[in-house]
């Protein structure tokens, strides 16, 4: 490839992830803003309640990741004649709305026995139960919204039109923040406001992504288009069932992060909410170039353009490892500032200090996991994603077992310990998964 090919491959690159990482920043910051206005009240379990609720929460909504990755993965591959009107991409993009819809519809049926089941399984504390479920119990509505924001997400990272996207995503933060802020601060809402105003946010940015899309598929013969096909929902069912275990095994891992430290006591589930927070502006980050990757990649893979694909994973490997590197340094000058505006609850602050070197390693090798998921994205091989995460949280769950059995006295250590090395696990065997496709 010569270096002015490259040179436009890295450009292009540059101007997907980059508006992404922009905006993707700011979406940990709902979490932040939750997490700071509620670290400020007189007592942890407030903190941990809205942590445990929001994790289940999370672990119910980022099982139907695979609606944006799938989504993503099938039309990059599809759209890379870049013909705007190919009826099969336009067939999957509405298959996959009709699936969001069902799938949005059976978790507001199963909101009560679901929230039910996880308070059983998390064991923690009457006052963080409590309220855990007040903001499941507002927050589960916002699903509808939810999902097909993935989807439509998706669509539009395929397309490589980011700019929807980041508008999108802004949209939804800053209306989220300044209604967690008015609802919990100045209506003194607690839990409750936090809840309804990530809601409210959600279908704010449904309504937008709408209005974007609606021109394009008016111009559509879109009656035809949206009749359901066996054969498309066996396709699209056979993917999403292979990274759906993928998003399971990777949430029942971040679950127990919570559960575990919820067991261990108040204030450390609340230490841990805040280093997960860390977690998540890092993750949300390096998923700018993971975006960019798996729309790159899946249209290299459109066009069986081989020296292009290969071009696009060394890229996106040099930009996510530096900016892995950067969150890393970050942490490590000015992670107790970032402590200390997040909770001034003292023994919040000694016990999350105590654990943060954890987060700087972590930071420091999860890079490479987020680069090589948008590399399969693109490339739509479920089955690598789905049998690497099973290896991955099975050492999680190993270390973890040991370190909380074996060796108690390391406590919340062992639980870092065990995430660090989940991640680690991750990224390498991704990897070695990669080399043997391309060898």
């Amino acid at each position: 490839m010569s270096i002015v090919t490259s040179i436009a491959n890295q450009r292009k690159l540059l101007l997907l992830a980059l508006p992404m990482i922009l905006s993707n920043i700011t979406t940990p910051l709902l979490g932040l803003v939750d997490t700071a206005v509620i670290g400020h009240l007189e007592h942890a379990y407030y903190l941990g309640g809205i942590a445990l609720g929001s994790m289940i929460i999370s672990i119910t909504f980022w099982l139907a990741g695979f609606l944006r990755m799938t989504t993503t993965g099938v039309l990059a591959q599809a759209f890379a004649n870049d013909d705007s009107s190919n009826e099969l991409a336009w067939r999957l993009f509405f298959h996959s709305i009709f699936i969001a819809m069902a799938l949005a519809l059976s978790l507001l049926i199963l909101q009560q026995p679901l929230i039910e089941g996880a308070l059983w399984l998390a064991g923690a504390s009457s006052q963080v139960s409590h309220y855990a479920g007040v903001y499941f119990d507002i927050r589960i509505y916002s699903a509808p919204a939810a999902l097909i924001n993935m989807v439509l997400l998706g669509f539009f990272v395929a397309r490589q039109q980011v700019r929807w996207v980041v508008y999108q995503l802004f949209t939804i933060n800053v209306i989220n923040i300044a209604l967690d802020l008015f609802f919990v601060v100045g209506l003194e809402w607690g839990v409750a406001g936090a809840a309804l105003a990530s809601v409210i946010a959600d279908y704010c940015g449904l309504v937008l992504l709408c209005w974007i899309i609606s021109p394009t598929i008016k111009q559509l013969a879109w009656r035809r288009l949206v009749q359901v096909q066996p054969a498309l929902i066996k396709r699209l069912v056979g993917l999403n069932r292979d990274i759906f275990i993928r998003s399971l095994a990777l949430q029942l891992c971040l679950a127990a992060v919570t559960v575990t430290g919820a067991k261990l006591g108040d204030v450390t589930i609340a230490a841990n909410a805040i280093l997960l927070n860390m977690f998540m502006f890092a993750s949300y980050g390096l998923d700018g170039f993971a975006y960019a990757a798996e729309s790159l990649v899946g249209e290299a893979k459109g066009k069986k353009d081989s020296q292009r694909l290969q071009q696009v994973v060394f890229s996106c490997a040099v930009f996510c490892g530096a900016i892995g590197g950067c969150f890393a340094l970050g942490l490590w000058l000015w992670g107790e500032l970032w402590i200390n505006f997040m909770t001034t609850i003292e023994p919040v602050q000694q016990a999350t200090l105590q654990y943060l070197p954890w987060m700087i390693a972590i930071c420091a090798i999860a890079w490479l996991s987020f680069l090589m998921d948008g590399v399969f994205i693109g490339l739509t091989n479920g089955k690598a994603m789905r049998n690497t995460m099973i290896i991955a949280a099975a050492v999680f769950f190993v270390v973890l077992f040991l370190s909380q059995s074996v060796s108690p006295s390391l406590n919340n250590h062992g639980l870092w310990l065990a995430f660090f090395c989940f991640m680690l696990t991750r990224g390498v065997s991704l990897s070695w998964c990669y080399r043997e496709i391309n060898h």
